[in-house]
């Protein structure tokens, strides 16, 4: 099999597709990633043949586009703001794309860029995409998130609801992106875009746990729950040291917000010092909002980029953004979770994480001031821990790399039967 892989946006958008590529490379087939320089380093040490799309940006851009999209609530608004972001390269990007289709037999790309399989249609090769949450799967069960169950309709009714509700909601996205893109699609040589809730691809691989996120009677077989898709950055030696110095061979509280970036991050971190306890141990991971010290504080190491296993090691309580990456290195690792949602789909996350019964969610505003509070809530419900242990023993017997490699290989397979 050869395969063109694509992604697009921060490290939680591109490291669950590098873990599939390097999942296919082992299996034998040949892989080649088309993503932004700034993940070059990360795919090619996955062993993947790395192509170069638009845009070159670097850190600060890309946090900047980040803090643009933090800014945004309504999820269709957000979706037409991570779109409206590619305008000025578009063609150049559609036009690499395009001639990258000429040597694969399969392409995958992630689930939100749904002008990609117009190029795959085009060149007629199959297409699969990938989700890294499960609330984009359509079933009559629940209704889109974040539309609230009726609980009090026959469950027949619900069901009728909910089908309704899946198809406008399809509908309404379809004409909100090419709205946005539409023209500019146009210009690149591309028709607008047909498909997103609906039928996204000739397969969806849906990148979450099947045992703990798919829902009960799931039926619908162009979704696959395959478990996750986790890479992770190379471990440091080096800081393993420093890690274990600071914690003492203890378990500390650990922050990290990511590649979520803010307006204030200054004033932000001043408020949370000023409300940390004294004395009590802290690791923060600086992210791409740089995060930094406002004072020296012997109790609060900063750390950039590392791997989440390695950091998670330490952990007691993990606090962060809800990514959905995050979420899935927290759940790993075995560690209960103080989540503070932004936006998209961390408010998602955020739900869940209650729902498992592993971790609490606070909400954005005023969050420096009630983190604390929140760490204490955990430390002092053994149960929270337990359950989070419970919840890692049970992702340890889940190989998501494999279950989509293995999706793909039947998926090729039957298009050439076709």
């Amino acid at each position: 099999m050869r395969a063109l892989l694509t992604s697009h946006g921060s490290t939680g958008d591109i490291y669950p597709v590098i873990a599939l590529g390097k999942a296919m490379k082992d299996a034998g087939h040949e892989v080649r990633f088309a993503t932004v320089p700034f993940f070059q380093k990360e795919v090619e040490r996955a062993g993947l043949e790395f192509i170069p799309v638009p845009p070159d940006w670097g850190q600060d851009r890309l946090s900047e586009a980040m803090r643009k999209l933090s800014r945004t609530r309504n999820p269709v608004r957000l979706l037409q703001q991570i779109y409206r972001q590619s305008i000025p390269f578009i063609g150049e990007l559609m036009n690499r794309l395009e001639e990258a289709m000429e040597e694969c037999d399969i392409v995958v790309s992630s689930y939100l860029f749904a002008h990609f399989r117009v190029l795959a249609q085009k060149k007629k090769k199959p297409f699969a995409v990938i989700t890294f949450s499960h609330n984009v799967v359509p079933d009559p069960s629940y209704p889109p998130f974040p539309v609230a169950k009726l609980w009090l309709m026959p469950r027949f009714a619900q069901k009728l609801w909910n089908r309704l509700l899946w198809r406008a909601s399809d509908r309404f996205i379809l004409s909100a992106l090419n709205r946005t893109m539409g023209k500019h699609l146009r210009k690149a040589g591309s028709p607008k875009i047909k498909y997103f809730l609906m039928n996204p691809g000739d397969i969806a691989l849906v990148a979450v746990s099947k045992r703990l996120l798919q829902p009960e009677g799931f039926q619908k077989s162009s979704f696959q729950f395959t478990g996750y898709l986790r890479w992770q950055s190379e471990e440091d030696p080096e800081l393993e040291k420093t890690l274990r110095k600071f914690t003492e061979g203890g378990k500390v509280t650990i922050l990290t917000f990511g590649s979520v970036s803010f307006d204030d991050t200054e004033s932000l971190m001043q408020r949370f010092l000023r409300n940390w306890p004294t004395g009590k141990k802290l690791i923060i991971q600086t992210g791409w909002a740089g995060l930094s010290p406002q004072e020296e504080r012997e109790d609060i190491l900063f750390v950039g980029k590392v791997s989440h296993d390695q950091l998670f090691s330490h952990g007691s309580v993990i606090i962060h953004h809800g990514g959905a990456g995050t979420t899935a290195s927290a759940l790993h690792a075995g560690v209960p979770q103080v989540i503070v949602p932004h936006f998209g789909d961390q408010f998602l996350w955020a739900k869940e994480i209650r729902r498992l019964k592993t971790g609490v969610r606070i909400r954005r505003k005023r969050w420096p001031e009630r983190i604390t509070p929140a760490v204490h809530h955990i430390e002092e419900s053994p149960t929270l821990a337990g359950r989070a242990k419970e919840l890692a023993d049970i992702l340890a017997t889940e190989n998501g790399p494999n279950k989509a490699v293995q999706v793909l290989e039947e998926l090729l397979v039957e298009a050439k039967v076709d």
